[in-house]
């Protein structure tokens, strides 16, 4: 079985099951005590505070571990909004942020504050203007990823981060994706990633908050962890997750090379190889081990199943897998094919021979899945001018495939209305008509649902 879904978690690096096995036996005393199994304790805690930080690249007093990336982000976000809440309510994030920010942003807007989301080009990069455009004076936090954790991308944090500075305003970096292949760069106040997404154990965070950021933790409070993460550390975790931290970046220069060159293979042979295929995400600002592409006319839950039976784990952004059938807000937000989408994110070590068996494996894949699917006749109806396609009570990707399957039979100039109430249109037949050289009118009401209307130019 080949694992390609490390973008979801890493599996347990050899480095971080060896601390973790060696530090069982003398990291689970209290730390804050002053006997000698105490000591013990605290002396490995500290320590681990010291590498961490080293790898950061910030003070060890900066450095607060907490159970979970997503504890990270909800505490780093909640905290500085309310440090700064006599300067004002307004918090900046990009429309591509993880969940866990953008349910945090959530969170203070029904508090009462104001949000502005940054958007995205079609590559998923935000530009620094965008941020700066939308800094005010009552702005008391922005936020932005280091790196999408769905397509890859590479965001300018250090630009973003500068001009955030000159207008006083802390950034928060969620680091997750990309803390293990190095230092963040850039003059960022806040800092929040996540132990699995390196090779360390579930369940430890980092939250990193510079000195001089005003931070006010909210909820119950206690001494450890400087008060921003309650509770009794998980000693022997923490160890194990900084340990892999080290060992992946002692790694990383050359394991990055290796991966990027792996996913280049992949993105340069997958339209080759299936057609009707839209890459996604910046083809050179990307994370190394990260691949994301999206299929025409495919059901992304059937596809995924499909290749898992073939020995292969990937994930998806397809609204098609997802039990609201709603697309990814990622892929939303860059306005990009949403159907039949997969994303391969290879972990360190892995096989050339596995990425070339995929390559093999995915065409065939994909044209049964396509086949199996048997998209429904369309209604059609209407002059020669133009073409009404009724899927009504039709999902992804069913729309669309018969959206194709009745074009060919308007002019040069012709139009097809596709009435949908599927959300996954909005987005994937505008998709359609980007991949095809068509154009794409708009949308309008229709009964029971939404009508988008197309125009046949070649």
């Amino acid at each position: 079985m080949a694992y390609f879904d490390a973008s979801s978690a890493v599996p347990l690096h050899p480095v971080a099951r060896q601390a973790l096995l060696a530090s069982l036996d003398e990291g689970w005393a209290d730390p804050a005590r002053l006997y000698r199994e105490g000591r013990k304790a605290r002396m490995l805690l500290d320590a681990s505070r010291e590498a961490a930080a080293e790898a950061v690249g910030c003070r060890a007093d900066e450095v607060v571990f907490t159970s979970s990336g997503t504890r990270a982000l909800h505490t780093g976000v909640a905290g500085a909004l309310a440090g700064r809440r006599r300067v004002g309510r307004h918090l900046i994030v990009s429309s591509v942020e993880h969940s866990s920010v953008l349910h945090s942003a959530e969170v203070f807007e029904a508090d009462g504050g104001t949000v502005t989301r940054v958007a995205v080009d079609r590559a998923g990069a935000v530009d620094p203007a965008g941020y700066a455009s939308a800094l005010r004076a009552d702005t008391a936090l922005a936020c932005l990823q280091s790196a999408n954790h769905e397509v890859g991308t590479v965001q300018p944090v250090a630009e973003v981060a500068e001009v955030c500075r000159a207008a006083g305003v802390p950034l928060l970096v969620d680091a997750a994706q990309s803390l293990g292949w190095g230092p963040v760069e850039g003059d960022w106040s806040l800092l929040a990633a996540s132990a699995h997404k390196w090779g360390g154990p579930s369940g430890i965070g980092l939250l990193v908050v510079r000195k001089g950021v005003r931070f006010a933790v909210q909820g119950p409070v206690d001494e450890r962890e400087s008060g921003r993460a309650p509770g009794f550390e998980n000693i022997p975790a923490i160890v194990a997750a900084v340990a892999s931290l080290r060992a992946v970046r002692a790694e990383a220069a050359q394991e990055a090379v290796r991966l990027r060159g792996l996913t280049e293979r992949i993105r340069a042979r997958v339209p080759e190889l299936v057609p009707d295929v839209e890459v996604v995400g910046d083809a050179v600002r990307r994370l190394p081990g990260i691949v994301t592409f999206s299929c025409l006319y495919v059901d992304g839950e059937a596809l995924l199943h499909e290749l898992d039976r073939a020995g292969f784990s990937v994930s998806s952004g397809s609204s098609c897998t997802s039990s609201t059938l709603t697309p990814s807000h990622v892929l939303k937000a860059m306005g990009v094919l949403s159907e039949g989408n997969v994303r391969v994110s290879l972990p360190p070590g892995t096989a050339e021979a596995d990425v070339e068996r995929f390559l093999e494996v995915l065409p065939e894949t994909v044209a049964g899945v396509r086949e199996k699917l048997g998209a429904p006749a369309p209604v059609a109806r209407g002059s020669a001018e133009e073409l009404l396609v009724d899927s009504l009570g039709k999902r992804c990707p069913v729309p669309v495939i018969e959206l194709a399957k009745v074009f060919g039979r308007v002019p040069v100039g012709g139009t097809v209305r596709v009435l949908s109430d599927d959300e996954a249109a909005r987005l994937d037949i505008p998709a359609w008509c980007e991949m095809r050289g068509q154009e794409y009118v708009g949308e309008e009401p229709a009964a029971g649902g939404t009508a988008y209307l197309v125009r046949r130019v070649s």
